[in-house]
């Protein structure tokens, strides 16, 4: 694996809390998913005050740092380094990749999202750790998702020289097609945190992608 820091970005837990089974909270969500064979965790809260996205974290981070899982901050800079999660995930239209590496230092894992090969390799470039590619397959949890063919994946894969990880509508149903394009993991949200099994799930598409390599 091209993974710096010894990451193991296998299988990647996104959270969306609108997209959990009734009765859930999502902490006992998040220890399900690790205890299922969740190798990193991005908390992803998009209606939440600063406050709220904060305390979230904190709580959060009890259980990742628990089974010593790391655990990173979508978008927001401010949060990573105040509950002092282990990186921060940036989009294309999140503060730039360079700046964010300069704030973060160089300890701290960064993803930055890319949907072609440009955006790859100016990210690695920025001091990104890994790549988050997609949206790959048909997917409910991004508006007008821009869709990334298998090709272009590949093609990623074979000019960066930092972890790749696919993401946008990965399942039981479509984690096959991603066999022989060299990612490194897998990141998924409503086929994990979506689902009423949710450590099942996290162990079935963890059985699957390693059943790819």
């Amino acid at each position: 694996m091209r993974c710096k820091k010894d990451v193991d970005y296998t299988l990647y837990l996104v959270t969306d809390r609108e997209l959990m089974q009734e009765g859930n909270t999502l902490t006992e969500a998040v220890e399900e998913a690790i205890m299922g064979g969740v190798t990193l965790v991005q908390l992803r809260e998009k209606k939440v005050s600063t406050l709220e996205y904060y305390n979230i974290a904190c709580r959060v981070k009890e259980v990742t740092d628990k089974y010593g899982v790391p655990l990173i901050i979508d978008d927001r800079l401010d949060i990573a380094l105040a509950v002092d999660a282990a990186g921060l995930h940036i989009g294309q239209e999140d503060l730039p990749a360079k700046q964010a590496r300069e704030l973060l230092g160089p300890d701290k894992i960064l993803g930055v999202s890319a949907r072609n090969l440009d955006e790859a390799l100016k990210a690695e470039k920025d001091g990104a750790d890994y790549l988050g590619v997609g949206a790959m397959f048909e997917t409910s949890t991004k508006a007008n998702p821009v869709y990334v063919a298998i090709d272009e994946l590949k093609r990623i894969t074979q000019e960066v020289n930092i972890a790749t990880v696919a993401i946008g509508g990965v399942n039981e149903k479509t984690v096959d097609r991603l066999k022989d394009t060299n990612i490194d993991g897998i990141a998924v949200v409503s086929a994990i945190i979506g689902k009423e099994d949710i450590r099942g799930a996290a162990k079935d598409l963890l059985a699957r992608f390693n059943s790819l390599q």
